[in-house]
């Protein structure tokens, strides 16, 4: 039973005790214990950790150290990255946080949202932002904008509960265009005598008893959404994970061949030390076949193009997304706000008796003065710009010009379900003036027309709806007292003005972007909240393909998942849509083998951007919670910036493919090191490569070689390309046939310097500085070698004379080396200086180790030209 007095202050205490406060809660999912325990489970750190323990039993504390460092130093940015979920729902919560007036005790108050209770009465009105659930008790010409959960570019009429209490079906005929425009229909989900959190009053007033709080409220099922979808990994990580898994399987298997040909080899060793320095080198192979640099360049490359792409006005919060961006195969788009401006403006207009002044001066005079309604802002615009081109004509200068003052207001004739219209008495001197507007159907019927302007009014109405719009009428009537005014409108005898047609236009260029996107091979879907027909006129004014054929929210919801799965695959358009039904549609699109970006600028967009492989928000007009549920963030609401960031995508795993080549190439000739070591019956005191100095190249060499590589532009033709399929592989065979040979000429040539050093009894230190020296030279050159595969080295290098970057990255790579061989750490590193005339040998052989591949660039251009 409803309290005409609200609820008392001791019952509003212990309802919130039954209840809660009025937020958004979540449970902190991010625990540093499980995050741990999975950068422990990756086999590189594995082995780092097993490599530290035995240095340490060894007496090498330093080189322990060093290892145990980046290890941890791995674990910090991996838990440092985890706080998206907690973001998102922090924003949710500050939607419950604005101050509203209740009833309690019979006393109005101010109180703060979070403190509203089951039971509490709030009193609405223009302006105000509904911070819970409730049934309207009462309400007076209540409009609602309800977009931020719907999706819907059009104001919502509200009734009190028992009137109008679910709005009609879509599939209903009065949802097409027969009233005052697309009546506001959604799914039956939402109901007229109902408001939500988070909504916002444009016109009228009213009082909301609250029944849902917090997580209940529809705004709190949407956090709910956010929290349960995880964030997966990206195509490309799943890739090299896969692709690490399987180096590991054969690391695995090399590690124990190798622990035990060791173990068999040092019989003059006492048997702790036969155990420790067989699975010391065990371990040597082992870090050479898994290639644990992968998250180093991932890193690399994600920064760099994060980077490129802010400059450009994308913002990406989540560094894979910038790859996966390249890899996108399906683009769900929201209409409102993201297709279209979210801004309503009027796109046809009919004035029956071509009097422009007179028609603009009354359509002003239908409106409210300071409305908020987006309706009324864009017809007082609009008529400000015909009052602007009339001017001009001296004859209707004074008719027209709305900003001069206005006459006084003395009546209202609300707007209400059943009529459809509102009008508004005004006087003027002696002059009573009824203005009014609504649906077209009733205000012509108030009208005094002739058959034959009737029949040229419906006729221009029948355009109008074709074309999708939102139709109002505009009509007037001068009395010459107060005596003469009606009671209600529809005693009202009118003189018919026109008609004005509204619509929510597309963005400007998006027609060439949606255009650019098919060229790229990037399907373009449309989910909207809005009416099917408005869909289908937006669909095709942008030239979305396949666009007359929708399914609407409601039928979605009758569709199980399988057939789901088979409608996304040719419907490329979604109406009357609830937060849920995006979620399901970008998640049949997944289970096809899409890849799928969703893009939106409401809340009701959040759930759908966290479960796509790549959520795109709006960053100047998106909501809050939009923007920190997505993974890139448009500064300027550019469509085109989408297929700027695709394109740079493209380029990085173009180029991520030559850096896993390199990582393959580079890693090959210490593997070999390994293998060759027991077979020749070289002693563990001996090694070319220790534990240390693996780990040392792939810190040394991996991260500053990839910068080099991420550098390199984009074919001129990878927006023509079809993006690549999910089930490509990122090692071809051509790829990994040119990997293992540049790996093995590196190889020959470091471990030949090497070994000749050894047999000919120079100094161990000598022999290992000597190959250490030429696998990092012979790195330096691989990376300017590979940048192209039909330029050659030397054009390369032309091409990249000016740039900075990748000459600053060779500089400190060889200024490295210089360190380690010439600083005082080269006796805890196992090295020693090297001379001259040795280090001129080294660099020699590192020239002829790479250059070869020059010969095979040369032979496959001739094959080119035949």
């Amino acid at each position: 039973m409803i309290k005409p007095s609200g609820l008392t202050m001791e019952e509003a205490k212990e309802l919130q005790k039954q209840y809660g406060k009025n937020e958004i809660s979540s449970k902190n999912n991010g625990k540093l214990r499980k995050h741990i325990l999975h950068i422990f489970s990756e086999p590189i750190y594995l082995l780092l950790s097993c490599a530290a323990i035995i240095y340490f039993a060894l007496g090498e504390a330093t080189d322990g150290a060093i290892m145990i460092a980046f290890v941890i130093v791995v674990i910090g940015i991996d838990v440092f990255q985890d706080s998206r979920t907690g973001n998102t729902l922090k924003k949710l919560k500050d939607i419950t946080t604005p101050r509203i007036r209740v009833i309690r005790g019979g006393i109005e108050i101010w109180l703060l949202g979070v403190d509203l209770v089951p039971g509490d009465l709030m009193l609405i009105s223009e302006g105000v932002k509904i911070p819970a659930d409730g049934y309207l008790i009462s309400a007076v010409g209540l409009c609602m904008d309800e977009s931020i959960l719907t999706g819907e570019s059009v104001g919502v009429w509200k009734y009190a509960r028992g009137k109008n209490i679910l709005r009609k079906s879509p599939s209903s005929n009065t949802n097409k265009i027969s009233s005052n425009n697309k009546v506001n229909n959604d799914s039956h989900y939402f109901r007229r005598d109902y408001c939500y959190t988070g909504t916002f009053v444009i016109l009228g007033s009213g009082t909301v008893m609250v029944e849902k709080i917090g997580n209940q409220t529809e705004y709190g099922k949407i956090a709910d959404k956010i929290l349960g979808a995880s964030t997966a990994n990206s195509l490309l990580q799943r890739q090299m994970k896969r692709l690490a898994k399987q180096c590991t399987y054969i690391a695995v298997i090399l590690f124990v061949l190798v622990s035990v040909a060791t173990f068999l080899n040092l019989s003059n060793y006492i048997l702790s030390e036969r155990i420790i320095h067989s699975i010391l080198a065990g371990v040597v192979l082992a870090l050479s076949m898994i290639p644990g640099e992968f998250p180093v360049i991932l890193s690399v490359f994600f920064s760099m193009g994060a980077l490129r792409l802010a400059k450009k006005k994308a913002l990406i919060r989540r560094l894979s997304a910038v790859e996966t961006l390249g890899a996108v195969s399906v683009l769900c788009m929201d209409k409102t706000g993201t297709i279209t401006q979210n801004k309503m403006k009027v796109a046809e207009c009919y004035i029956s008796d071509r009097q422009e002044g007179k028609f603009c001066r009354i359509m002003a005079l239908a409106c409210k003065e300071g409305t908020y309604d987006p309706l009324e802002k864009a017809m007082l615009q609009y008529g400000e710009q015909l009052c602007s081109n009339c001017n001009s004509q001296k004859n209707e200068v004074m008719a027209c010009n709305i900003s001069r003052a206005k006459p006084v207001l003395i009546k209202e004739y609300a707007f209400t379900n059943e009529l459809k219209a509102m009008g508004q008495v005004w006087r003027e001197k002696d002059k009573i003036i009824i203005t009014t507007k609504g649906s077209p159907e009733t205000i012509i019927s108030l009208c005094l027309l002739s058959i034959e302007q009737k029949q040229n009014i419906n006729n221009e109405l029948k355009e109008f709806s074709k074309k999708g719009l939102r139709v109002i009428a505009i009509a007037d009537r001068t009395l010459s007292s107060v005596e003469e005014l009606p009671e209600s409108l529809l005693e009202c005898r009118l003189f018919f003005r026109g008609m004005i047609g509204l619509s929510d236009p597309p963005r400007e260029g998006i027609s060439d972007n949606v255009e650019a996107s098919y060229a790229a091979g990037i399907r373009v879907v449309m989910i909207t909240g809005d009416h099917p027909e408005t869909a289908i006129s937006i669909a095709g004014a942008v030239g979305i393909k396949n666009h007359t054929q929708v399914i609407t929210g409601d039928e979605i919801t009758m569709l199980s998942e399988e057939e789901l799965r088979k409608k996304v695959m040719e419907c490329n358009i979604f109406a009357r849509v609830l937060p849920i039904h995006k979620m399901r549609i970008v998640k049949a699109l997944k289970e096809n083998g899409e890849i799928v970006a969703m893009t939106g600028d409401g809340v009701n967009d959040s759930p759908a951007q966290k479960i796509a492989d790549i959520g795109i928000a709006m960053g100047k007009h998106g909501s809050e919670v939009c923007r920190e549920a997505a993974d890139l963030i448009l500064l300027d609401d550019n469509f085109s910036t989408i297929l700027d960031a695709v394109r740079d995508g493209r380029r990085i795993y173009q180029n991520i493919r030559k850096a896993i080549g390199y990582v393959f190439a580079f890693h090959i000739p210490i593997a070999l090191v390994s293998l060759a070591a027991p077979i020749l019956g070289i002693g563990p005191d001996a090694l070319l490569l220790l534990p240390l100095q693996i780990v040392l190249l792939e810190l040394v060499m991996d991260p500053t070689c990839s910068i080099a590589l991420e550098r390199q532009p984009a074919e001129d033709n990878i927006m023509t390309k079809p993006p690549r399929s999910p089930l490509e592989g990122l090692l071809s065979s051509n790829l990994l046939i040119k990997s293992f040979s540049q790996g093995l000429m590196i190889f020959l040539a470091a471990f030949s310097i090497y070994y000749i050093l050894l047999v000919l009894s120079y100094p161990i230190e000598l022999a290992r500085t000597a190959g250490f020296a030429v696998l990092v030279i012979s790195n330096i050159l691989l990376v300017l070698v590979n940048c192209s595969e039909t330029e050659s080295i030397f054009q390369t290098i032309y091409k990249i004379r000016t740039d900075k970057g990748i000459w600053i990255v060779n500089l400190i790579i060889f200024i490295a080396l210089l360190i380690m061989i010439y600083s005082p750490l080269h006796e805890s590193l196992g090295f020693t200086p090297l001379s001259f005339a040795y280090l001129i040998k080294v660099i020699g052989s590192s020239i002829i180790a790479v250059i070869w591949y020059e010969t095979v660039k040369i032979i496959k251009k001739l094959k080119r030209k035949s």
